[in-house]
């Protein structure tokens, strides 16, 4: 038996792991050109696979049947070789509803705007349909097909309620990128991104800082490759498996940041949960010295400090580009609010709040070597540190107990 997912570039894929987690079958990430994909559907050696971009549409030529659910939508994402005969289905479709419900977001009587005309902008716009939306509408640059363009999208639909992104901008390796302005969008109430790496992508971090809920498509990946995998074995999972493996996978994909003042214990904690983990330790600070081939204290002196914060973005984009890791930041890492933006890509920032009585001045931070420096420091960033948490620890016992606490406010 062969089971793996079929795309042109897959690097960035969740799926082989999400499919194992299962426990049922080994799961392959199967790149292939169109050529290849025209032998590989030819040949039929495989019972089941799920398919990604581009070839949701392209499979459908192959296949000897199709759900009318696939057929209405126009794309396919699981086929299932049923003694030679290949069958395809759209689990998107079930994937996209079950993510839709778990942000609470409600679609009857509301104006849908979908950025993309894609196969996946087929299934978001089938979903919206059938989940009592009142007006549906794909977005395009040119408007091209049914779809209007971005546009005329902000003039005439400005009051539009929910947006789906179902293009790959502000996906990895770009993850810059948003393909609707939002500032044009005033009334939206919910945004869904399908782009599920990074974990948090700009249009949903910018969708949430103004008060609109939002969430990327990592639960509908899950989602929808639990039913795949349902179709490819013919066993049945209920939601609590689709919930257990999505919080497993946050938990294992987020990068562990850890913030706070100098001496408030980011190394000592960073290197106790490395090692609990099984993960990889980057401290940025250690990185910034071996960029710059000097300690920071020289940093500062030759360079100044706005010079050391340039290298402290550097890095922070360079490491937090993938998730898995723990991340001990240096104390003044959170000031710039890019640099809170990347760690937050694929991170949970933790601020670990030492007692100001608690922390030592040091010789070695040029901003905090002496009491009083430490005291203003305290003060001035104490507000930012805050502001920036989505964990606020306090740290008053060993650093084995502080772990501990961590782990159970993460899991």
């Amino acid at each position: 038996m062969r089971y793996g997912l079929l795309g042109e570039k897959l690097g960035h894929s969740f799926s082989k792991e999400i499919h194992e987690k299962l426990g049922l079958y080994t799961y392959e990430l199967i790149e292939l050109t169109p050529t290849g994909l025209d032998a590989f559907l030819r040949e039929k050696v495989f019972s089941g696979v799920n398919v990604t971009i581009p070839y949701k549409q392209a499979v459908i030529p192959y296949l000897d049947s199709i759900s009318e659910r696939a057929g209405k939508i126009g794309a396919v994402n699981t086929i299932v070789n049923r003694g030679g005969k290949l069958f395809g289905d759209n689990t998107d479709f079930g994937g996209l509803e079950a993510l839709i419900r778990k942000t609470g977001l409600v679609l009857a009587g509301k104006t849908v705007l979908i950025a993309g005309t894609g196969g996946t902008s087929k299934t978001a716009r089938a979903v919206a349909e059938a989940m009592g939306a009142a007006k549906v509408l794909r977005m395009s640059r040119g408007g091209k097909e049914d779809a209007v363009s971005y546009a005329d999208a902000y003039e005439k639909y400005a009051s539009a309620q929910i947006l789906f992104n179902t293009t790959p901008s502000g996906m990895y390796p770009k993850p810059d990128g948003m393909a609707v302005d939002l500032d044009r969008l005033p009334e939206l109430e919910g945004v869904i991104d399908v782009v599920y790496n990074p974990l948090t992508t700009r249009l949903v971090r910018e969708a949430r800082e103004r008060g609109i809920r939002a969430e990327n498509g990592l639960y509908m990946l899950v989602a929808q490759a639990v039913l795949a995998a349902e179709a490819f074995t013919g066993a049945e999972f209920g939601r609590d498996i689709t919930d257990r493996i999505f919080a497993e996978l946050v938990f294992e994909k987020r990068n562990i940041v850890l913030t706070g003042m100098p001496s408030s214990g980011k190394s000592t904690i960073g290197k106790i949960l490395s090692e609990k983990l099984g993960r990889e330790l980057v401290d940025t600070d250690a990185r910034i010295v071996e960029k710059a081939g000097m300690p920071i204290t020289e940093i500062f002196r030759t360079k100044g400090e706005n010079a050391f914060r340039d290298l402290e973005t550097e890095t922070i984009e360079e490491v937090s580009a993938s998730g898995g890791k723990v991340l001990s930041t240096g104390g003044g890492a959170v000031l710039r609010k890019r640099n809170v933006d990347l760690l937050k890509r694929n991170g949970t920032v933790v601020f670990l709040d030492r007692p100001l009585e608690a922390l030592l001045p040091s010789d070695d931070r040029p901003l905090a070597d002496n009491a009083e420096k430490l005291r203003g420091l305290y003060a001035e960033r104490l507000p930012v540190y805050t502001a920036s948490a989505d964990v606020i620890l306090q740290v008053s016992g060993t650093p084995e107990q502080t772990t501990e606490e961590l782990l159970e406010k993460l899991r």
